[in-house]
């Protein structure tokens, strides 16, 4: 008997879910950027909304930057809906960048074509530049 409810027990505990994550770690958080450009294309899915932006980098070549979002349950909380950006859509985002250089980034801040500006949720943290300017904000002003 004690085998068989052993044996359960660890039958349980080996389907229950997963629940790890990514860190942050692989983005520049602290050098974040501001990235004007025109959207390629938009994926609402789980486990991370995308956007794909067309705009130049740090010496002017046109890039394909892909940037990850949050999962779409955390985004409808803080406003977001699955059909707010389109592709050709032209948004500024403020993003921390791939620490390797590539075209990646995680998004801190979008500014719509209609210019509502929307978060990321809490766990990417806000912004530490202006998405008007791309200059640094002071601590009070950061939202």
């Amino acid at each position: 008997m004690k085998i068989r409810t052993l044996f359960a027990l660890t039958l349980a505990i080996c389907a229950m879910p997963v629940l790890a994550h990514h860190s942050f770690a692989m983005f520049d958080g602290d050098h974040q950027i501001l990235l004007k450009g025109k959207v390629t294309e938009f994926l609402w899915q789980n486990p991370h909304v995308y956007i794909h932006l067309e705009a130049p980098d740090a010496k002017g070549r046109m890039r394909e930057w892909t940037i990850e979002c949050a999962n779409p349950g955390i985004l409808n909380r803080t406003g977001w809906k699955f059909n707010m950006i389109k592709k050709g859509d032209q948004i500024s985002t403020v993003v921390a960048p791939l620490r390797t250089g590539e075209p990646g980034s995680l998004l801190k801040q979008v500014k719509l074509a209609d210019g509502r500006i929307f978060g990321n949720g809490g766990p990417a943290g806000p912004p530490n530049i202006s998405i008007e300017t791309g200059k640094p904000l002071p601590p009070e002003a950061r939202p």
